[in-house]
């Protein structure tokens, strides 16, 4: 994987704010596992079909629903990429979303206003708790590196196919959960129209749009862009928090003061984020590299494991061996491999002689 260069500009907006809100979308056990994890809000009741029970004739389709899907997190080398679903009914998108609470694109949102979005999404009695419902789909930086790196006797599992996969989890649960789902909007991730024709042929009576920049046209994308982002912000402070804290536990310090837990800090966690660069210098173990936080298979993580400051380890095709130890892995950089240079033979019993 390619890592992606941001500017001063973007990387300030894509850095998690300190005081975020936490929505019920963090699973703070399986993010600290480093674990997958999908995420959906209660349905609201009027979304919902009519109850079976309550009339003989057949129930009939809950109310006309649209759909979108945004992601957050695609090229940060730490940190999960988070895919996210946002409806509500189809006559309220634009004046609930663009008119009254004003969602954008979460890229041009402050840390502040989308943090504030999501709580007020998450709040009872709300317009928005009320009308709306929402999923989220964590693929973390484990599973997105380990999938990338699969061996090549195995079919590959690049992002963009992860990313399909997830997108279709998220929409296909919605629909199991009643909702009568009409229209969805995908924020493209490829070529629009190759994208839009593997989701039509798994959702085939469903209109379906996948455009470039469609979290800044439609206020349903703009929402679920939201959702994904507060998601991610969220579970990287908590993956941080989690590693800072073990660190200081180990060294029997504190933090002093803000300027020492800035310097402290892995930033938006992007490989153009000096902090992001610095901390993963600063925190490689030589052989396993970092925890889950890490995507390992992104350019960043690789180069800094492949060269001087990782060990290099050499894993054999054939694992048949028993008597093998895990050190005969461990290659010196600095020495020419001497084969014979240990070797001394085997022992032989009586029956030998």
């Amino acid at each position: 994987m390619e890592d992606i260069e941001m500017d001063e500009g973007n990387i300030a907006l894509e850095t998690p704010a300190t005081d975020i809100f936490v929505p019920p979308s963090i699973h703070k056990p399986a993010t600290l596992a480093g674990e997958t994890y999908t995420h959906f809000s209660p349905v609201p009741p009027s979304l919902l079909p009519s109850d079976p029970s309550s009339t003989t004739d057949k129930p009939q389709a809950g109310t006309p629903c649209v759909l979108g899907v945004d992601e957050a997190g695609r090229g940060p080398v730490l940190g999960p990429m988070v895919y996210g679903v946002f409806y509500l009914p189809l006559t309220s998108s634009d004046t609930l979303l663009k008119e009254t609470h004003h969602f954008d694109d979460s890229k041009v949102l402050t840390a502040t206003v989308r943090s504030s979005l999501m709580q007020t999404l998450c709040t009872p009695s709300t317009d928005l708790h009320s009308t709306c419902g929402w999923a989220v789909s964590c693929l973390s930086a484990r599973d997105l590196g380990a999938n990338m790196q699969r061996p090549s006797t195995a079919a590959p599992y690049n992002l963009n196919a992860q990313a399909l996969d997830a997108t279709i989890t998220l929409i296909q649960g919605v629909f199991d959960r009643g909702v009568n789902v009409r229209e969805i909007y995908v924020d493209t991730v490829g070529p629009p129209a190759s994208y839009q024709a593997k989701l039509a042929r798994v959702f085939p009576t469903t209109r379906i749009t996948v455009a470039k920049k469609a979290d800044s046209l439609y206020p349903c994308v703009s929402a679920a862009s939201v959702c994904a982002k507060v998601t991610r912000d969220a579970a990287l402070e908590t993956l941080y928090e989690a590693r800072a804290l073990a660190g200081l536990a180990e060294k029997g310090n504190t933090i002093a003061d803000e300027e020492e837990a800035e310097e402290l800090s892995w930033g938006s966690g992007y490989p153009s984020d000096v902090r992001c660069v610095t901390w993963l210098r600063r925190n490689m173990h030589p052989v396993f590299g970092w925890g889950p936080e890490c995507r390992f298979s992104w350019g960043t993580a690789k180069n800094m494991l492949e060269t001087k400051e990782g060990v290099k380890v050499d894993w054999p095709v054939d694992e048949d061996d028993e008597n093998s130890r895990l050190t005969d892995y461990f290659a010196d950089k600095d020495k020419e491999a001497d084969e014979l240079g240990t070797w001394f033979g085997t022992p032989a019993g009586l029956e030998a002689f």
